[in-house]
C-alpha cells in the first residue's frame, strides 16, 4: 500500500481542504504517514495571504528533493493557493516536481497522483499542472477523516469571494463566489452528528455571505434559513462560523446571537483598519462608525458575546493619524483577542499598484507590537474578572501544550485547560475558572460534571 504525507500550511479552509483530499486518497488505497521520510506522495497544501507562507512552502519542497536519493519514485506535490496563483510557473522555479492543483481540483489529486506514480516509477516523470475553474468544485469538499472521540469538525458551506479587498489575493487563488445547496450542507452535518461530532464550525471565505444569490425566505437571508435548520440537527449542539464580513452583518443574523441556542456567542470580526481612509482604499465598505455600531448591536442582542477580529497595521500609505484612529477603534471595542498582521504585498492587488509610499518595516513593527501589548493588557484585566466564574466547556482531548491535562473552549472560543480524566473527553462539562493567562483559562477539577 502506498503512503502518503500531506502538510497544510495557512487557514482553517484549507485544513478543511486538506482533510477532503486526505479521504478520497485513503479510498483510493493510500496509506497516511507522519512523517515524509516515509511516505511515497509528498503533498503540501499552501497558503499565499502572505509571502511568508508562500517563501515556508518553497523551502520546504525544495529541502524535500533531497528525499529521491533513496526513494527515486517519491512524488513531490503543491496543492491550493499558492499553486492556484502560480500554476505553471512553479516548473521553473522548483525542478523536479511532478503536481500542482489548484483550489477547484482538489477531488482530482487521487487521479493525478497515481498518474504521476506511474510516471516515477516508469522512469518517465513529467509535470502536471491542473489549475482551471470547474463548476460544481464547491460541492466537492464535503468528506471527513474523523479521529476517534472527535467531537469537533469543519464544515465548508462555500468558495471563492467577490469582495476583491484591495490588500487580498483570495478572489484570484479561490475564484469567484459559489455557494453550496442548504441541503446538502444540512445532510452532511446530520452525518457528522451521527459520527459523534458535537459542533461544527461552518466555513467560507466571507461565510455570511452564503447564499445571497439564493431566495429571501420570512425575511431572512440563505445563511440564516441554515443555520435555523442545523438547530434542528439531532446530537448537534454547537455551531460556529468563520469569517463574516461586517457588510453582511445584517439585523436578521445580529437577531440569530440573541435566539439560536446553538449558536455560540463567538464573532471574529475583521476591521483590519480603524481608519476611514484606509477602509475606502482597502474598498471594505464600510466606515469604523459602522463597525462600532454593528458591535454594540451585536451586544445588545448577546451581552455574553466574545469578539475577535482581524487588523492590518503598515498599509501602504499608513500615517500616525491612521495607525492612532485602528487603535482608539481597539480601545472602544476592547476585543477579547485579535490577530495582528503587518501588511505584506500581494502581486495582483490593487494595493501593490497604488502609489501610496510603502511603511518602513521598522514602523510596521512597532505598530504591530503597541496593539498586541493593548490587548495583552486588556485580556489580563478581563481575566481576573473570570476567575471564580463557572464556564461551559466541549473537551477536546489533552492539551497540545500540557499533555498531561485536559482541554476544551468555551462557548466564546477561549481555551479552557484542566485536569481531567479519559472519560471526560467529548463532554460538555461546567467547570470553574482557577486563573488565566488572559488568552488561556484554568479550571478546577472538583466540580466536573
Amino acid at each position: 500500500m502506498p503512503s502518503v504525507f500531506l502538510k497544510t500550511y495557512g487557514c482553517q479552509m484549507n485544513e478543511r481542504d486538506s482533510e477532503q483530499v486526505l479521504r478520497q486518497l485513503q479510498d483510493r488505497g493510500y496509506r497516511p504517514v507522519a512523517s515524509e521520510k516515509e511516505a511515497d506522495v509528498i503533498l503540501l497544501n499552501t497558503c499565499s495571504v502572505r509571502d511568508l507562507a508562500e517563501q515556508k512552502a518553497l523551502r520546504k519542497m525544495s529541502n524535500l528533493r533531497v528525499l529521491r536519493k533513496k526513494n527515486p519514485g517519491v512524488v513531490l506535490g503543491f496543492l491550493g493557493c499558492m499553486a492556484q496563483r502560480r500554476g505553471t510557473a512553479l516548473e521553473k522555479d522548483m525542478s523536479g516536481l511532478d503536481l500542482v492543483v489548484g483550489t477547484q481540483k482538489f477531488h482530482r489529486v487521487p487521479e493525478l497522483v497515481d498518474e504521476a506514480r506511474r510516471a516515477r516509477l516508469d522512469g518517465r516523470p513529467r509535470f502536471v499542472a491542473e489549475v482551471g475553474e470547474e463548476e460544481g468544485s464547491e460541492s466537492t469538499i464535503r468528506d471527513h477523516v474523523l479521529t476517534p472521540r472527535q467531537v469537533t469538525s469543519f464544515v465548508s458551506v462555500m468558495q471563492g469571494c467577490d469582495m476583491h479587498c484591495s490588500f487580498c489575493i483570495v478572489p484570484t487563488t479561490r475564484g469567484k463566489e459559489r455557494s453550496r445547496p442548504l441541503a446538502e450542507i444540512v445532510e452532511e452535518v446530520r452525518r457528522l452528528a451521527g459520527q459523534g461530532i458535537r459542533e461544527v464550525t461552518l466555513l467560507g471565505q466571507i461565510v455570511n455571505m452564503y447564499g445571497r444569490r439564493m431566495p429571501v425566505r420570512d425575511g431572512q437571508s440563505a445563511f440564516v434559513q441554515l443555520l435555523e435548520e442545523l438547530e434542528e440537527v439531532p446530537g448537534l449542539d454547537r455551531v460556529r462560523f468563520t469569517s463574516p464580513h461586517p457588510r453582511g452583518m445584517k439585523p436578521d443574523l445580529i437577531a440569530c446571537y440573541g435566539r439560536l441556542p446553538k449558536l455560540c456567542e463567538h464573532l471574529h470580526l475583521p476591521v483590519q483598519s480603524g481608519s476611514d481612509r484606509l477602509l475606502r482604499q482597502m474598498g471594505r465598505g464600510y466606515t469604523a462608525a459602522a463597525y462600532l455600531r454593528i458591535v454594540d448591536q451585536v451586544r445588545k442582542a448577546c451581552p455574553a458575546i466574545g469578539l475577535t477580529t482581524d487588523v492590518i497595521v503598515g498599509y501602504p500609505g499608513e500615517t500616525d493619524a491612521d495607525f492612532a484612529a485602528t487603535r482608539k477603534l481597539m480601545e472602544e471595542v476592547d476585543f477579547d483577542n485579535a490577530f495582528i498582521f503587518r501588511y505584506s504585498p500581494r502581486e495582483g492587488t490593487r494595493a501593490t499598484r497604488a502609489k501610496a509610499a510603502e511603511v518602513p518595516e521598522k514602523i510596521k513593527e512597532e505598530r504591530n507590537e503597541e496593539l498586541l501589548r493593548l490587548l495583552t493588557c486588556r485580556a489580563e484585566e478581563k481575566a481576573k474578572q473570570r476567575v471564580g466564574s463557572l464556564v461551559e466547556i466541549l473537551v477536546e482531548g489533552p492539551s497540545k501544550t500540557r499533555p498531561n491535562r485536559l482541554t476544551g473552549r468555551s462557548r466564546q472560543n477561549r481555551p479552557v485547560v484542566f485536569e481531567g480524566s479519559d472519560r471526560h473527553q467529548g463532554q460538555l462539562l461546567t467547570v470553574r475558572i482557577t486563573e488565566s493567562t488572559g488568552f488561556t483559562d484554568y479550571a478546577d477539577p472538583a466540580i466536573l460534571n
